[in-house]
């Protein structure tokens, strides 16, 4: 029971001095409330229900206008054995157990093997899905930083980052640094509302520490009134994110290839320079050593930078990815996302074994072919020679009665 008072010990929010009577001495509205952050629940379940209707109307039109396809899938046949062991034991079975399925199912090696090509075929995100979420996140982040830049430019602190931590904590809070907040707190509390529907990549994990992180900072600075350098954190982070979901987008649609690689480079420029160059030498040098003119280290100072230092080590790791892609970009192989699903890469092996698959069909078609026509060809060329044989006949026959 003692528990909730003590987190909300002056000691772990606010610098050695400081306690909440002091900071009570600024009006209630201008303030930040630890209360005010439930407000991002109903925005969380208001961006799910928005997101629905954007991916559902809005999505599907203008997927059609870049050219993205909805790829054609051929369905496996109903066998409630091997849907059993596919959901309940692997998607992808051993040598072993496709010989215990033979024996289960009745069934050769190669219609097994092709059962669960199809089966896992079935689970892969379209195309169309896979754009109608990167439009979605395209416009929120392009109106995130729009909306944040208009109302960040004309800040102090936007052009001179000693300015947050002037006063602090004695700053008030303006409205639209409020709804700022609760906007971005309400968009990445949807994505974890989301996250077991959303197309799993090869970052899944990584995607999940982000959020959490992402979430967990967002409101701890909100609390400790970091609102202005979260503010700062907020719009860096979006300005690159409208860059990668407008190249995905381009991606998936057909005949945009200049434009999805001239996307890519940009938006790859700016990542690397955001997040590996700007957010440590000014982001979190600021909060290290400039803040430290303003007041002594105490809880918060110690938790805020280790939420930032958790989201440069997943900088560095996304960084790693993207160096990967534009090397491959740069040797001219460069066909999918790293992170893209994990289910395209068996995918790749799937199609290279239907591929040889489909040959094999192809020969055995066109063998059984060549052999039919023969056949064909054959009996017609009999069927001539007797018609002729009997023609013959017939006209000797008339002319021995003539005589």
């Amino acid at each position: 029971m003692d528990l909730l008072p003590d987190i909300w010990r002056q000691e772990y929010w606010l610098p050695p001095g400081v306690t909440w009577r002091d900071v009570e001495q600024l009006a209630e509205s201008d303030r930040p409330r630890p209360h005010d952050l439930l407000v991002a629940l109903p925005l969380a379940l208001g961006f799910v229900a928005l997101r629905y209707v954007f991916e559902r109307f809005f999505a599907p039109p203008m997927g059609r206008c870049l050219g993205v396809k909805k790829r054609l899938q051929v369905t496996a046949a109903p066998s409630p054995k091997l849907e059993v062991f596919y959901s309940q034991r692997s998607r992808q079975p051993t040598q072993s157990d496709i010989v215990s399925l033979m024996s289960l199912c009745g069934k050769t090696q190669r219609q097994i093997e092709r059962w669960f090509r199809l089966r896992r075929n079935q689970d892969r995100p379209c195309q169309t899905k896979k754009f109608g979420e990167a439009a979605w996140r395209f416009f929120f982040y392009l109106t995130a930083f729009m909306s944040g830049l208009a109302c960040l430019v004309v800040r102090p602190w936007f052009w001179d980052l000693r300015e947050c931590w002037r006063r602090y904590p004695f700053q008030p809070m303006e409205r639209a640094h409020y709804w700022y907040y609760m906007l971005e707190l309400g968009f990445y509390g949807s994505l974890l509302l989301r996250i077991s529907v959303d197309i799993k990549r090869k970052d899944f994990k990584e995607q999940v520490i982000h959020h959490l992180a992402t979430i967990f900072l967002l409101s701890f600075s909100y609390c400790a009134n970091y609102i202005r350098i979260g503010t700062l954190v907020m719009l860096l982070h979006d300005s690159s994110d409208i860059l990668l979901e407008s190249a995905k987008m381009f991606n998936y649609g057909t005949g945009w290839r200049k434009t999805c690689d001239t996307l890519f480079v940009v938006f790859a420029v700016a990542f690397l320079v955001t997040r590996l160059v700007i957010f440590p030498s000014k982001i979190i040098h600021t909060t290290l050593v400039l803040s430290m003119e303003a007041f002594e280290p105490f809880f918060g100072y110690y938790f805020f930078n280790v939420l930032l230092m958790v989201l440069q080590v997943l900088h560095i790791f996304w960084a790693g990815l993207i160096l990967r892609m534009v090397y491959k970009f740069l040797k001219g192989k460069l066909e999918k996302d790293e992170r893209s699903d994990e289910e395209s890469e068996i995918e790749e092996d799937d199609k290279g074994g239907e591929e040889n698959m489909d040959q094999d069909e192809d020969y055995c078609l066109e063998k059984s072919k060549n052999t039919l026509n023969s056949q064909l060809s054959m009996l017609t060329n009999n069927c001539v020679l007797n018609n002729l044989t009997n023609h013959r006949a017939s006209v000797a026959d008339r002319m021995r009665k003539a005589q």
